[in-house]
């Protein structure tokens, strides 16, 4: 069980039998696996150094198992400053390959297939993030939108900023919305636009993920996994435009008239149909149609996409407007 810690699985059997028995000393352990001290001695050598075992004062010597949950952080954080050493060597090697071997394209692209493998990889690109999480967000899913999306509720616990761009019809999915407010209430920023051109999830602006295919009729079973380079980069710039010009959705309900208000001119700016509009207010279409023409009529604006955002622009100025 220990071998993934560069655990032998005969030190690993002496490790268990230490730690079914009270301090042992060399003979005493010799006696109960069948071995010579002097054969025991590299196996103990190396137990000591990875932390396992360890020595008691007195004579004779004793030796102890260290407790499990101790022992395999200890050789966690090992493992782990041995992985950044090495990342830290590889970076230096990199300076010494000739500058058109650095950025190889078959280095910076990878295609994944099968929609088990594309859900996996998106899984762990999001448990990898560690500062920042961009997602451009538009059906079909790989899975269940409907279902918590607990990789993301624990980056956004852990500090990690998500922020999360959807086109109209991915908030139209049975259950999505739920999710989206889940989302939202846990901190992250969220916003709405009109012409989401793909589906899109970059990490830490280092590694980014997309479908194959932009079909919306096709389930997403293969997709591209861009790493850092000039494509990257050419993502990276999309996602900030596109943010720049979409519009805030709040993910909490507003009981009074002028919250319902705001999340209507909200939704309308987005681009929801009526129904899912409706659906999301609580209200019946027909109540939904009459409020609209309210506020087209208060605001001076000849379509609803026009009173939308023209009220969604100035929500932070005007956070309430007037009844």
């Amino acid at each position: 069980m220990l071998e993934a810690f560069g655990v032998r699985e005969a030190d690993e059997e002496i490790y268990r039998l230490l730690l079914r028995h009270p301090p042992l000393t060399r003979d005493e352990l010799a006696a109960r696996t069948g071995r010579t001290v002097s054969d025991l001695g590299p196996v103990l050598a190396r137990l000591e150094e990875l932390g396992l075992v360890e020595p008691l004062p007195g004579r004779p010597v004793r030796l102890a198992a260290a407790r499990p949950d101790a022992a395999v952080e200890m050789l966690a954080t090992r493992w782990q400053e041995r992985v950044t050493s090495a990342r830290a060597t590889a970076r230096a090697l990199l300076a010494e390959l000739p500058v058109d071997a650095r950025h190889r394209p078959e280095d910076q692209v990878e295609i994944l297939f099968g929609r088990d493998a594309v859900a996996a990889r998106f899984d762990r690109l999001q448990r990898a993030a560690r500062h920042e999480l961009l997602v451009l967000d538009r059906p079909p899913y790989a899975q269940e939108p409907a279902e918590p999306n607990g990789p993301e509720l624990e980056m956004l616990a852990r500090g990690v900023r998500v922020r999360g761009l959807y086109a109209p019809e991915a908030l139209e999915v049975p259950g999505a919305f739920e999710t989206f407010r889940q989302t939202a209430a846990a901190g992250e920023e969220a916003r709405v636009h009109v012409d989401v051109p793909l589906k899109l999830a970059i990490a830490d602006r280092t590694t980014a993920i997309l479908p194959f295919s932009g079909d919306e009729r096709e389930t997403v079973d293969s997709a591209f996994v861009i790493h850092a380079g000039n494509l990257l980069d050419a993502l990276v710039r999309l996602f900030e435009l596109l943010w720049d010009g979409a519009i805030p959705v709040q993910g909490h309900e507003l009981p009074d008239d002028a919250g319902l208000d705001r999340q209507l001119l909200t939704l309308l700016a987005a681009g929801l149909k009526d129904e899912a509009a409706a659906r999301r207010l609580g209200v019946s279409v027909r109540t939904l149609n009459r409020r609209v023409s309210e506020l087209m009529q208060r605001l001076g604006a000849r379509t609803r996409f026009q009173a939308g955002l023209q009220a969604a622009r100035h929500l932070d100025d005007d956070p309430e407007p007037n009844p």
